[in-house]
């Protein structure tokens, strides 16, 4: 009998002759194409399941908004930009998307690959079991897929460890274009609402939204605070540069405990370097990179993000 090394896996991970070789039905039913669901995540708007697509027999990802915000028309512009950024960006660091389409009750929804894996977040929450190399190399690959979205004159805007996902097999992808921006072919751009118009007191109900909305303010650029009309794709390597900062230094750039703080932290005070937060050793020119990719002006930063990623592959060690 034939052996295969053993490896962690679902239910449905196994792939059997049954999976493969089913006829399809010859009427096909759109609504009953997805079955099984489990929920994976209920975001802040979206709720995440995994599911099995019938006609292909394999497990994905479902994602629709929740149902207090399916009606809306700002969350629903978004969710279409989300989908249609991701499929329109094929790129090996992004997630392949499947479908968009409406439910039964005429709300969006759209599929893409399940991957197991962990957040960067959750990977910086156990970084001892990591070295910087790994640590880096999965920012290589987000460099990577950014470089890619901004040759398509795409910015993600959203930059930040819960965005980056880690799979078990060498996959790095970066997830959640909702609040990408693209711009109209005559240059001008009628964009949706973004997150840095949330940043109210107003806003904060709770001590959980207040922490969410300080550690999506830790990785933006002052330009996007500021939401600067002229906003362009350096925003992403400021942010992807805080990410940086916060592998080297085990925290990010700014840390204030109020939203106010933090904002008047990130416009206007230097943070100091990585070095001088930790006991760990800082490779001098990884420190530099973090440095140079956080600078207030956007003309002295890193200006693209193939030079990012070249600076990265000299050696740091």
């Amino acid at each position: 009998m034939t052996t295969f090394p053993e490896l962690p896996r679902d239910e449905y991970d196994i792939i059997y002759l049954e999976n493969t070789d089913k006829e399809l039905p010859t009427k096909l039913n759109q609504s009953t194409r997805y079955a099984y669901f489990k929920t994976i995540a209920k975001g802040g708007k979206a709720l995440v399941q995994s599911c099995k697509d019938l006609h292909l027999s394999r497990v994905i990802c479902y994602k629709k908004l929740r149902s207090e915000f399916a009606d809306d028309p700002i969350e629903n512009k978004r969710f279409l930009r989300e989908a249609r950024v991701s499929a329109l960006l094929q790129h090996p660091n992004t997630i392949p998307m499947y479908e968009l389409g409406r439910e039964a009750n005429g709300h969006y929804y759209f599929t893409m690959k399940l991957v197991h894996g962990y957040t960067l977040r959750e990977v910086l929450d156990y970084r001892e079991r990591y070295d910087l190399t790994q640590l880096i190399n999965v920012l290589k690959q987000v460099a990577h897929a950014l470089e890619y979205a901004h040759s398509h004159h795409v910015i993600h805007r959203d930059i930040k460890p819960e965005n980056i996902l880690v799979g078990p097999f060498g996959e790095v992808l970066l997830m959640d274009w909702g609040l990408a921006k693209v711009w109209n072919p005559d240059g001008t751009s009628a964009d949706v609402p973004d997150k840095p118009k949330t940043i109210s007191k107003k806003k904060v109900s709770s001590f959980t939204d207040l922490e969410k909305l300080q550690g999506t303010i830790s990785y933006m650029s002052p330009e996007q605070i500021q939401r600067d009309p002229d906003i362009d794709f350096r925003t992403d390597i400021y942010s992807l540069g805080a990410v940086l900062f916060e592998i080297l230094a085990g925290r990010p750039p700014s840390i204030e405990e109020t939203v106010d703080k933090l904002i008047e932290e990130t416009l206007n005070v230097i943070p100091p370097k990585p070095s001088s937060l930790t006991k760990v050793r800082v490779p001098e020119l990884l420190e530099d990179v973090a440095m140079r990719c956080i600078a207030k002006s956007v003309d002295n930063r890193i200006q693209s993000c193939s030079e990012l990623v070249r600076l990265l592959e000299e050696d740091w060690n």
